[in-house]
């Protein structure tokens, strides 16, 4: 619902902030001022033990100087609390004794509706507890007696039993006065197909209520007691109160519990939720019935950043835990991603914790693995990659899933990620003398052979002309900012050596879209004007001609095309040596000939442009040393490893 103008305004004014904080956290009386409304206290979001936690009644905002959490009142409540922005204001409203403002006529009577439907739904509840204790159920409690769910298990969980009858929930709702037509609303009942009278939607079941976040019943789950049953597992049809994809098994008590820090288990079913709560995992949900949807996997977000997903370790968990990572990578943010806790195979959470006890789930917990992990393990497990091809069709279907991610640094992020675990994959050869095993976050370092050492002293210069040509494409794009976009895949794939190119190129990523304001006004309201200052102080840049002409839209096009592509030749090579150097150590092949070969190619493509702007890098003869080094080491590997020389 929207709110009127000034009630948000009213509402933070008439609430105290102190008092809404004071319900999370103990006053440092030393450093506290409550005459001036200076409040001081540990933080509630952190842990720690000094008072770094400050609020300021009168302005009605908070501040941690240790983790940085800021806000007002209703801030304050949706992080504490674990609820929306809507409920946050609802409960702040109810102890500042302001009314809220009334609703549309038609959303009232809506709400009316829901609310009426609701009764019925506790009343169901209600009816299914009872029948439990009946001599109708005892096949039913045996059931549950050794899936270990004790009665006050039963109890807490308010687990029933749907008698085996046709009528036998209508005759009792109808006997209390509840219309048909909001018995068949609700849906507990369905109308016969053949013209005669409404059955039970339920008969002969074990019953779970399903609630929402504010713990009201919307549905009901039943497990079948006839093994020879179609249906297993059977939940409510769609109602006003219940949409399937929009809502979660245990949602309210697991975001209360995800607020005070608890990970977010996700599960297949309801017995799993109910286990994984039981031995102490409070924070445990499940979606119902069918694979996770884009509006639970929000939901979900809303919960917790990092939800762990704790689906069966049979075929079918697996396949649930790869498509949800196709659903996700287009939703990924910072922070906001998917951990998985593969199970043993044939077990879901249930089994393993009446198994193996709680530790052993919390240690599966504890190795959950990140999903960009699991990603790799889809696309390689099972499959051998013993020829170029392979491998090719393997980059290509990688680039494809990392693609789908919108977010410029997540997708960066990936991609290096990626590139681990493929060096990793394909750099397993048995060692040599000398030559240690990769390991992930472990850079090779090789030994020079005796022909390279003296082309290696180019490192140095090597480096600063990437440097040069980083600030050249920076520099262009910040001045002419509509070409960005025809270029956003290059500079995605840019790496910058010089953290605050790295950063620069994010800012620009991020906002050279915007029309409102010049890209250079909002790059130095958010880093500072200083590192604009640094770039245009460079003289290659200052002297570029797309800086002086800002604007020029194929001028930057073309100066963009040109270093992007010298850039990604240059590290090409580079690259591709700081491999052989390795490679070479171990044996020599003719894929590694193959690698020099087609990286030197493409470098030397661009060296025959270098003298264009030689004058725009250089005031010497570097440029032209480096390129000739260059091809020096290429030629120096050859020659190690025993290649005919190519032509110079």
């Amino acid at each position: 619902m929207s709110l009127p103008p000034g009630f948000l305004d009213e509402l933070r004014s008439r609430a105290s902030l102190s008092q809404v904080v004071g319900r999370k956290v103990i006053w440092d009386p030393r450093k506290s001022n409550q005459g001036k409304g200076d409040m001081w206290a540990p933080c509630p979001f952190h842990q720690e033990k000094t008072a770094s936690f400050h609020v300021d009644d009168r302005k009605g905002f908070y501040y941690c100087f240790g983790c940085h959490a800021k806000g007002d009142a209703i801030n304050f409540i949706t992080e504490t609390e674990n609820v929306g922005f809507m409920e946050a204001v609802e409960i702040l409203a109810r102890e500042a004794g302001m009314t809220m403002p009334a609703r549309d006529p038609r959303a009232q009577e809506k709400t009316d509706r829901r609310a009426e439907l609701a009764k019925v739904m506790e009343q169901a509840v209600q009816f299914f507890r009872l029948q439990l204790k009946t001599g109708a159920a005892a096949d039913a409690r045996a059931y549950l007696d050794r899936r270990g769910l004790s009665e006050a298990r039963q109890e807490r969980w308010e687990i029933g039993f749907a008698p085996d009858g046709w009528r036998g929930l209508w005759d009792h709702l109808r006997a209390k006065s509840v219309p048909d037509e909001m018995i068949l609303a609700a849906g507990l009942a369905k109308p016969s197909s053949k013209g005669g009278n409404p059955y039970d939607t339920f008969r002969n079941r074990i019953m779970f209520p399903i609630r929402d976040a504010r713990g009201r019943c919307i549905a009901f789950g039943g497990r079948a007691m006839d093994p020879n049953d179609n249906a297993k597992y059977l939940n409510s049809p769609e109602t006003e109160l219940f949409d399937k994809g929009r809502s979660l098994y245990n949602h309210g008590p697991a975001r209360s519990a995800a607020g005070k820090g608890r990970p977010l288990v996700v599960a297949e079913g309801y017995m799993d939720v109910i286990a994984l709560a039981s031995a102490g995992f409070d924070a445990a949900v499940a979606p119902l019935g069918t694979a996770i949807t884009e509006n639970q996997l929000q939901l979900l977000w809303r919960i917790a950043q990092e939800p762990i997903i704790a689906l069966d370790g049979d075929a079918a968990g697996l396949r649930a835990a790869m498509r949800l990572i196709d659903l996700a990578l287009p939703l990924l943010e910072a922070g906001q991603s998917l951990r998985f806790a593969i199970m043993p195979e044939k077990m879901d959470p249930d089994d393993l914790i009446r198994d193996r006890g709680a530790a052993a789930m919390q240690k599966l917990l504890d190795q959950a693995i990140p999903m960009v992990q699991l990603l790799w393990q889809r696309e390689t497990e099972g499959r051998v990659f013993d020829s170029p091809e392979r491998r090719a069709a393997l980059d290509a279907t990688l680039r494809e899933h990392i693609q789908k991610i919108r977010d410029p640094s997540i997708k960066g992020h990936y991609g290096q990620a990626i590139k681990d675990l493929r060096w990793q994959l394909f750099s397993q050869r048995k060692p040599g003398p000398g030559r240690k095993p990769w390991r992930p976050g472990h850079k090779a370092v090789s030994v020079p052979l005796s022909g390279t050492k003296a082309s290696l002293l180019a490192a140095a210069d090597e480096a600063a002309q990437l440097h040069l040509r980083e600030a050249v494409v920076l520099a262009t794009a910040i001045a002419t900012p509509k070409v960005v976009a025809e270029f956003e895949t290059e500079f995605e794939r840019m790496a910058c050596a010089d953290p605050e190119h790295a950063r620069l190129r994010d800012l620009v990523l991020r906002h050279a879209h915007r029309e409102d304001r010049a890209l250079a006004e909002i790059l130095a309201e958010e880093i500072g004007p200083a590192a604009l200052e640094n770039l245009h102080a460079l003289r290659h840049v200052a002297i570029n001609p797309c800086v002086r002409n800002p604007g020029d839209v194929d001028m930057a096009r073309m100066t963009l095309t040109e270093e992007l592509a010298k850039l990604s030749s240059q590290r090409g090579l580079t690259a591709e040596i700081a491999e052989a150097l390795e490679d070479v150590a171990g044996g020599a092949d003719e894929a590694l000939t193959w690698r020099l070969s087609q990286a030197a190619e493409a470098r030397n493509r661009a060296a025959r442009s270098e003298h264009e702007d030689k004058a725009e890098y250089d005031t010497g003869d570097n440029g032209a040393r480096i390129n000739r080094d260059e091809r020096e080491r290429f030629q120096a590997l050859l020659d190690q490893i025993g290649q005919p020389k190519s032509r110079r």
